[in-house]
């Protein structure tokens, strides 16, 4: 499976009838408004047909004669149909409006439901900034597509036809002398479409990357000035910016020069009716009402034709961000729930890895420098092993099994890359193992509905992720079943009470996206009070949750910890062996393999690759400690 949008490269057809079919099914419940609305759309056609006709009939019958009776008459019949095409497009506009807007919040709710549901491989693949334009300026061109294209080209049809059909109707030979420019009018047309669609999908491209490069920026503010990278990433900014710009002057200037010269083939035709048809009424061929109902029924024949011109436009760039929206939702969704999802209202906490064998999914990034999947580090297939599967990056873990009784705390240590992070990835059941089975109370967990199973899962991660809301809001987490009483309980069992009662709103002061108000040890605090009001069996702390904190809060933590963790199965991934030696069994990895188990002091004694680690971090805690204390000595000196 590939995940990654290859920058949107492929756009198909500027007209796909197969996609054209499966946009059309948004239309039919609304399908009454919209006949409704085209039915509208050919009365305001018609009304514009009458309109040069009664010209026609007020010179010739009755200003010719002198008979002002008649001429009020069909004044008053000319200002009618008037009105009435002003109040039908009233009413088809609005009745569009209204079927486009409903369409683009089903389309919009569409995409985001199967966002949803798609696995965390699709969105390490794929930038947020691409996605987001997906549901918001790919679903604004559909909504542009249905209000102006789909509906109104009718009107635009008919309307030709009309005019055609009158003209040919009124005086035959003055018909062909207008439409003598027919010939240059289709070939300027075929270029302005040429040109425009080429226009429009590099803008479409061009906003996309624009996006992609936004939100990672924004997202990486921090990092960005504490490298000094402002300068560079806004020289960069700005070869996006200024591609985007010149793909959009590129657009304007096949416009800028479609519309004048669609306006002097109309002068044109103009002209040589005025030449001819004068000539005519000289000979008193034709009558002087025909030819002015001929000058206004040309300046008809050429408002349509532009307007269909500019509606291929909307059509093509429909038909491009369509295709990218139904990559999205026909994105298969690889962790599926089972038609007959097992039952699951409680959970006892057992936890079983049997022969698990696990890659992640291969990324295919347009940058060569653009990260893969979030996780563990890849490792090529040894000898022995299994053939990889196609799609991956070589298995992350191999054969690894385990059990965990319930209530236990078992702790997972090993090198980056070792596969630590990737077993709770499968705990979760964010990814599926390509062999093996993960069970629960000796259930495989791809037999429960993925709601109910993570029901029970409490997860803490070390980059804690906040909401927009409040305090109390970030702890609730949507369920209105955690009242404010059992949200202050679990805030005082992690010791996130006092900091929070020393807030302005205290549990209702507000949050910011992601936090950004608030220490990391405070964030870290509260996603403890977040796990545990949920009052979850299974407990997953995930990249050493305390890393980030202070010696105060860490202490706090640990002793929330110790409080938290009995009688839960609690399943620990540290880096800082000191804060795990109290648990009841650790588990080595090393190279997506179980290669130790024991507890903290049976491990020491074994000499193996824990005793190894467990030195590494003893010597680097005595050097940065004599480092402190010569900085220490140093400032003391300075300051005497």
């Amino acid at each position: 499976m590939s995940t990654h949008f290859q920058e949107d490269e492929i756009l198909g057809k500027a007209y796909d009838a197969r996609l054209m079919r499966r946009l059309l099914r948004y239309l039919r419940p609304y399908r009454r408004a919209v006949t409704a609305s085209i039915v509208l759309l050919l009365l305001a056609a018609a009304a514009d047909l009458a309109g040069p006709y009664f010209v026609k009939v007020a010179i010739d019958h009755y200003i010719q004669v002198r008979d002002m009776g008649g001429v009020a008459v069909v004044s008053a019949l000319y200002l009618g149909t008037v009105i009435v095409g002003a109040a039908v497009r009233y009413w088809q506009n609005y009745i569009t409006q209204i079927v486009g807007q409903q369409v683009m919040y089903e389309l919009r709710m569409e995409v985001f439901t199967h966002l949803q549901r798609l696995a965390v491989a699709f969105f390490a693949g794929n930038p947020v900034g691409r996605l987001m334009t997906r549901i918001t300026n790919d679903v604004d061109t559909l909504y542009e597509m249905v209000t102006s294209g789909v509906v109104t080209v009718f009107g635009d049809v008919f309307l030709l036809v009309g005019v055609v059909a009158a003209m040919v109707w009124l005086d035959w030979r003055l018909a062909l002398v207008a439409f003598s420019v027919v010939p240059a009018l289709v070939a300027l047309t075929s270029w302005f479409q040429a040109r425009s669609r080429e226009s429009y999908r590099a803008i479409r491209i061009r906003i996309a990357r624009i996006n992609a490069y936004l939100n990672e920026n924004l997202m990486g503010m921090s990092i960005v000035q504490l490298f000094n990278r402002e300068r560079a990433n806004a020289a960069r900014f700005d070869d996006l910016n200024r591609d985007h710009l010149t793909a959009h002057l590129e657009a304007v200037w096949s416009f800028a020069l479609f519309y004048p010269a669609v306006g002097f083939l109309g002068a044109v035709a103009t002209a040589l009716l005025i030449w001819y048809g004068g000539g005519q009424v000289v000979q008193h061929a034709v009558t002087l009402g025909v030819l002015i109902a001929f000058i206004q029924y040309t300046e008809r024949f050429f408002r349509p034709i532009q307007d269909l011109a500019e509606k291929y436009n909307i059509l093509q760039a429909a038909m491009a961000s369509s295709e990218r929206i139904f990559r999205v939702l026909d994105e298969p969704v690889t962790v599926e729930d089972p038609t007959d999802p097992a039952p699951l209202p409680r959970v006892r906490g057992q936890i079983e890895f049997r022969n698990v064998w696990f890659a992640y999914p291969a990324t295919e990034p347009a940058d060569p420098e653009e990260a893969g999947p979030p996780g563990e580090a890849r490792s090529a297939p040894g000898r022995g092993e299994p053939p990889v599967p196609a799609g991956t990056d070589g298995w992350v873990l191999r054969g690894v099994s385990f059990a965990i009784r319930p209530g236990e705390s078992v702790a997972f240590v090993g090198h980056t890359g070792a596969g630590k992070t990737s077993i709770i990835n499968l705990i979760t059941r964010f990814y599926d193992p390509q062999r093996g089975q993960v069970l629960v109370d000796g259930v495989d967990i791809r037999r429960y509905a993925q709601r109910d199973l993570r029901r029970h899962i409490g997860l803490v991660l070390q980059d804690v992720f906040l909401f927009s809301g409040t305090v109390a809001s970030n702890i609730r987490l949507g369920n209105r079943e955690i009242s404010d009483d059992e949200i202050r309980r679990a805030a005082q069992f992690v010791n996130a009470h006092r900091f929070i009662e020393e807030l302005p709103d205290r549990y209702a002061t507000s949050v910011v996206e992601r936090g950004a108000t608030l220490s990391s040890g405070q964030r870290q605090l509260i996603a403890f009070a977040r796990a545990i009001s949920h009052n979850p069996e299974i407990l997953l702390v995930l990249d050493e949750a305390t890393s980030s904190v202070d010696t105060e809060t860490e202490l706090l933590i640990q002793e929330a910890l110790q409080n938290v963790l009995r009688g839960r199965t609690s399943i620990i991934i540290a880096h800082r062996l000191s804060t795990i030696q109290n648990v009841d069994r650790i588990l080595v990895l090393h190279k997506g393999r179980i290669v130790e188990e024991g507890t903290h002091r049976e491990l020491l004694a074994r000499g193996g690759i824990y005793t190894k680690l467990y030195q590494l971090q003893y010597r680097d805690q005595e050097l940065r400690q004599t480092a402190d204390m010569s900085g220490d000595r140093a400032t003391d000196a300075r300051s005497e």
